[in-house]
């Protein structure tokens, strides 16, 4: 009886060490727990709370504006230097992280090519979003009056948002998260997927047209992530897109607001 006991007792425990095995979130460390947790909530959180702050300003004085792209800057770097710690803490390589710049020419004609194509969507589409009234653009048309450069001194620390963004946010969703989502044996399609719903929910201050169309701009980025083995076209296409809307955005501020920057500014 006791021997027969321990049977089910040894299976039962063999079984749930399988289902441990099979449960890819089981084996994410701590640390990157708290990295996504951040990634989900706390980064969707705090733009939510900037953006409604700033759209309870009557006015935003170009001084505030250049203030709010320093800040940005500097907590993008900040986070990027903290998530590259525990990166380096765990023992991922810059392989894993698709930091490698291996066949350059292709990596470089992918990513000009690229950025020259969806730079000129980007353009289109903010010529052709012009013709729409005002007060029929939703609340994006007060976001970007807001957030998008309106002088020529504006211009250069906004250059260095919209890289910076570039930058680091490729390193974030497309180098970090898949990178740890593929150890933990997700699918290529399921890494793509989730790593696309976190991008899109950071930048929920934009509404839910923008969270959307930021969630599909993630899905692009992360299919060169796979199909370059490298984070290098994306960033390229990355800052395109909100370069593009910061030149283009003193163009047709006041006629156009479903701008993809938003894509990347505060948050």
């Amino acid at each position: 009886m006791q021997v027969s006991g321990r049977v089910p007792f040894c299976r039962t425990v063999a079984y749930l060490r399988e289902v441990g095995r099979k449960c890819s979130y089981l084996r994410m460390p701590w640390d990157f727990w708290m990295i996504f947790l951040a990634l989900g909530v706390l980064l969707p959180w705090r733009g939510r709370a900037r953006m409604k702050k700033l759209l309870a300003m009557p006015h935003v004085s170009s001084m505030e504006r250049l203030v709010l792209y320093a800040s940005t800057i500097a907590f993008q770097w900040l986070a990027v230097a903290i998530v590259g710690w525990r990166l380096w803490v765990r023992g991922y390589t810059a392989q894993q992280l698709g930091l490698i710049f291996h066949n350059r020419t292709t990596l470089l004609i992918a990513g000009i090519v690229g950025a020259a194509v969806i730079a000129s969507l980007q353009w289109l589409n903010l010529r052709r979003v012009s013709s729409i009234p005002p007060e029929s653009r939703g609340p994006l048309q007060a976001i970007a009056e807001r957030i998008l450069p309106q002088s020529a001194v504006e211009m250069p620390p906004y250059f260095a948002l919209a890289i910076t963004a570039g930058l680091c946010e490729e390193f974030l969703y497309r180098g970090f998260s898949m990178a740890a989502f593929t150890r933990v044996g997700m699918s290529a399609w399921l890494v793509v997927l989730v790593s696309s719903i976190l991008f899109g929910l950071a930048h929920s201050y934009q509404g839910r047209g923008g969270m959307v169309m930021t969630f599909v701009v993630g899905l692009a980025l992360g299919a060169s992530r796979l199909a370059y083995n490298s984070v290098v076209p994306a960033v390229f296409w990355h800052s395109a897109i909100d370069i593009v809307a910061g030149v283009a955005g003193r163009r047709y501020l006041k006629r156009s607001a479903t701008l993809e920057i938003g894509l990347h500014g505060p948050g």
